[in-house]
């Protein structure tokens, strides 16, 4: 295994990964794997911690039985640097099997290596990502495996493909006794999804306001009223205020207007979709209406806000 850093690499996806392997081979007392750290300029590689890796390469040809893992992290859009690019669809090219943990989804995205395949990303890219490569076929999945093309979204999600890569290769059991070592019990597949569910999130066990939530988050280009959502549940306006109300201290339009301002948050930040675009995806009829809400909301405009983290 070759682990590619990117600068900023989440430093949970790595360890999780290089121990995962590690333990299969003490486990099995035999070196199943054995691994290398390369990157680009093939010196040093900072995490987004800020510790700081030395490399053992740089970003050259691989052997032929070499499978790859791309660890990305923080501002991985400026990480994705042309020559990363043409290294990675070289590789592609002589038949490597690639796997993508937490952000590094968008390297491959963005050289082409994903379209019409399944992917995953960190939930928290993913709004930008959708926007970005509407050919990829997007999944809030753990992780996925489309072919040689490998998708993990980061955090102990690593640590769930690892384990899957180590039973397919060398059976479950030794599977499960890397996995008792790591004290992980609860192993999730490729059909578990990362984020927590809505009762979960919101601390509230109610099965209709859990629907409602779900419907808002799946209508923030095009907003439903509170009317119709209280209507597809069953309720009255009036009681679904008092629901909102109690369990969540904000009207369902406030609750509603939270969710969009965030998902525009994240447009702005991840991708490099106009002012107004991300405004129009987020349900908002125009550029002032949807700056005038956003200032309320984060104390900033979000010129300025795309401007701060440029």
């Amino acid at each position: 295994m070759v682990f590619v850093l990117l600068d900023r690499f989440t430093l949970m996806c790595l360890a999780s990964a290089l121990d995962a392997l590690r333990l299969a081979n003490r486990m099995s007392g035999q070196t199943l794997y054995s691994w290398s750290m390369i990157g680009e300029g093939g010196e040093t590689r900072s995490c987004s911690a800020g510790s700081t890796f030395v490399l053992d390469g740089d970003l050259d040809a691989l052997a032929r039985d070499d499978g790859i893992i791309l660890v990305g992290g923080l501002d991985v859009t400026r990480a994705t640097t042309p020559r990363l690019k043409s290294w990675l669809k070289r590789e592609a090219r002589r038949g490597a099997p690639i796997a993508a943990l937490d952000t590094a989804a968008w390297a491959l995205a963005a050289c082409g290596l994903l379209d019409g395949k399944r992917a995953t990303i960190h939930w928290e890219n993913q709004d930008g990502f959708a926007e970005d490569f509407p050919e990829v076929e997007l999944t809030k999945a753990i992780f996925t495996i489309d072919g040689k093309m490998i998708t993990a979204a980061g955090g102990t999600a690593a640590v769930d493909l690892m384990l899957r890569l180590i039973a397919r290769d060398h059976g479950e059991d030794l599977a499960g006794q890397v996995a008792d070592q790591m004290v992980y019990s609860s192993i999730r597949t490729d059909q578990d999804t990362q984020r927590l569910s809505i009762p979960t999130r919101i601390g509230v066990r109610h099965p209709r306001l859990a629907q409602v939530i779900r419907e808002m988050e799946q209508a923030i280009e095009d907003p439903v009223s509170p009317a119709l959502l209280a209507q597809q549940v069953g309720m009255s306006t009036r009681q679904l205020e008092r629901l909102f109300r109690r369990y969540l201290d904000r009207s369902p339009k406030r609750y509603y207007m939270e969710l969009r301002l965030a998902r525009a948050r994240n447009l702005l930040m991840q991708t490099d979709m106009s002012i107004i675009n991300v405004a129009l995806a987020c349900g908002f009829t125009s550029p002032s209406h949807f700056s005038k809400c956003y200032r309320a909301h984060y104390n900033t405009t979000p010129y300025r806000e795309r401007g701060a983290n440029a």
